[in-house]
């Protein structure tokens, strides 16, 4: 089987829980390799984050120049006009990556799917729609794209829902993220959501946050 190209960092030998972690548009793995040490998880805790690279594709708002995507952004509008089946291929990649982790041992429920902007619109793709339950979906900076589409899993219908958000960001712009919430509420889950005064950015306070997230749910065993 064929996977995408990933970064991979062990936190503890003889992992028993992991985070598979997208970057946004234009980035790549090694965007958040280097958080994993401020996130502050306790010594014992023996979680395998993955830093998948998204595939080169062409993006129509860049001027069809091609960069890593997950998928293609046809137009800025408020909502986002975006390639569905691209994103949906995505987290089908995603997917694949889950089912590497759970032949290596770990239950699907110590599985967090992380995503920042673009990578974030996949995680809620994959983390809804996913027929085994999973430990957790955290968005940063984000928004849903795929409302309309995703085919809802009953596994994860009480999947813990994290939200980050900068209210200064000029990209993703806050109001995507309170949409996100609303939505999410409306479809029946309960999305937790928080902001900080920063752009299309994580900071910080930020990343202690999601550490505080990731250490909760995944306790060491």
């Amino acid at each position: 089987m064929s996977y995408l190209e990933c970064i991979e960092i062990e936190t503890n030998p003889s992992p028993d829980a992991a985070v598979i972690w997208l970057h946004g548009l234009g980035a790549s793995g090694h965007d958040f390799e280097p958080v994993v040490p401020e996130l502050g998880l306790p010594g014992n805790a023996a979680v395998r984050f993955v830093f998948p690279h998204a595939p080169n594709l062409p993006v129509t708002i860049n001027g069809g120049m091609r960069m890593p995507a997950w998928y293609d952004i046809k137009a800025m509008d408020i909502d986002r006009t975006v390639d569905v089946v691209q994103l949906e291929a995505s987290a089908k990649a995603i997917g694949k990556l889950v089912e590497r982790e759970i032949e290596r041992g770990v239950d699907s429920r110590r599985i967090i799917i992380a995503g920042f902007s673009q990578g974030g619109a996949v995680a809620y793709e994959f983390g809804l729609s996913y027929p085994k339950p999973l430990a957790g979906i955290l968005g940063m900076s984000t928004y849903l794209a795929t409302a309309d589409t995703v085919q809802v899993s009953e596994a994860n219908r009480n999947i813990p829902i994290k939200i980050y958000h900068g209210t200064r960001d000029p990209m993703v712009p806050e109001t995507l993220g309170r949409k996100s919430v609303d939505t999410l509420k409306a479809m029946g889950y309960a999305p937790e959501y928080q902001t900080y005064p920063m752009e299309h950015s994580v900071c910080l306070e930020e990343i202690i946050d999601v550490g505080k997230f990731i250490t909760a749910r995944l306790q060491p065993k």
